[in-house]
């Protein structure tokens, strides 16, 4: 008998436990659920801002760091100043010869001066005079070795000397003209090719000369200053790294399925980590690939994990949130 109560008092006990557990697996299940539901319309992420590094394009002494880190900077505010001794000689040579190849194509285009050309008449007078002289002096020594009163050897001279002439004469005729008919078209064009080739690498300079003024290219914060003063820095090294923008914005990861309800300009809810209050961003950009694409055939549970990169700006008033906090941007 006491047995048999025994093990009917067991019997209850053991159904209320059984009745509890299931209860508290229920709420246990229903609350995950919950939590799972809430969590599924949010996108996870961090604040961060745009990174510009400003690399040294040669391997010169820093002379001047004249904003400290941590600053706000404007679009062309000057952030390092390299030595540029070697880079300034370089660019006054190029433009001497600049000068050079413009003075030698002016010089083609305006042609002989009048003293040049009075020159070349007078040596051709000369010339045609020693011609003529010439010319008479072959005459009479034809006449001479007529009469045997001259040599053969003289009258060969005679002849040689008068030769002579004629060709002095014909140089200093193309002379003139050359003067006269003024600069050949491909002698213009060599000289205009030179000189747009000189002003060319006069330009080149100039850009390697303005390069080793570092200046911000857009407005944000100087974050680092990887090199101190007068120290050689290597080419191709950042020298000064700014976080562009005034406040940053969520880079957040949408889940597939809200994928198809996002657009940029919409107005999303940001929840960040340490801020009381819900910041309303805009989206300004997201994917159209997914983060993570499998290669086989998606179910209804695989194509949740597809997720899409966005980001969603924050308005200026936040600009002293800092890069990598936690956020939650609500999906609609």
């Amino acid at each position: 008998m006491h047995r048999m109560l025994y093990n009917l008092r067991y019997l209850a006990i053991s159904q209320t436990i059984t009745s509890r557990i299931s209860i508290v697996g229920i709420l246990t299940l229903s609350m995950l659920i919950g939590c799972q539901k809430n969590m599924n319309g949010f996108a996870l992420g961090t604040l961060e801002r745009d990174r510009i590094a400003h690399t040294a394009t040669a391997n010169e002494i820093v002379i001047e760091l004249p904003v400290d880190q941590g600053q706000q900077v404007q679009k062309g505010d000057v952030l390092v100043k390299l030595d540029n001794q070697l880079q300034s000689a370089l660019t006054r040579k190029a433009e001497a010869y600049v000068l050079e190849a413009q003075a030698n194509l002016n010089k083609l285009r305006n042609g002989a001066r009048p003293e040049e050309v009075a020159a070349a008449n007078a040596k051709l007078e000369g010339a045609k005079a020693a011609l003529t002289e010439s010319e008479a002096a072959y005459s009479r020594a034809q006449n001479l070795i007529s009469q045997k009163l001259v040599s053969q050897a003289a009258l060969d001279q005679a002849r040689a000397t008068r030769d002579a002439n004629s060709a002095a004469v014909h140089e200093a005729e193309e002379a003139l003209l050359i003067l006269t008919n003024g600069t050949r078209p491909e002698d213009l064009a060599m000289a205009e090719a030179k000189l747009a080739i000189m002003q060319a690498a006069l330009a080149s300079e100039n850009r390697k000369l303005d390069d080793l003024t570092i200046v911000a290219t857009r407005d944000g914060r100087l974050d680092n200053l990887p090199w101190n003063l007068g120290e050689r820095v290597t080419m191709g090294s950042p020298v000064a790294i700014v976080l562009a923008g005034k406040a940053p914005y969520a880079r957040v990861y949408v889940p597939e399925p809200y994928r198809v309800n996002l657009k940029t300009g919409d107005r999303l809810q940001v929840h960040i980590d340490g801020v009381a209050q819900t910041i309303e961003g805009t989206l300004r950009w997201i994917s159209i690939e997914p983060a993570f694409t499998p290669y086989y055939a998606l179910n209804q549970e695989e194509r949740a994990r597809l997720m899409y990169l966005a980001e969603v700006q924050l308005p200026d008033k936040y600009a002293d949130l800092a890069n990598g906090v936690a956020v939650q941007v609500e999906l609609p």
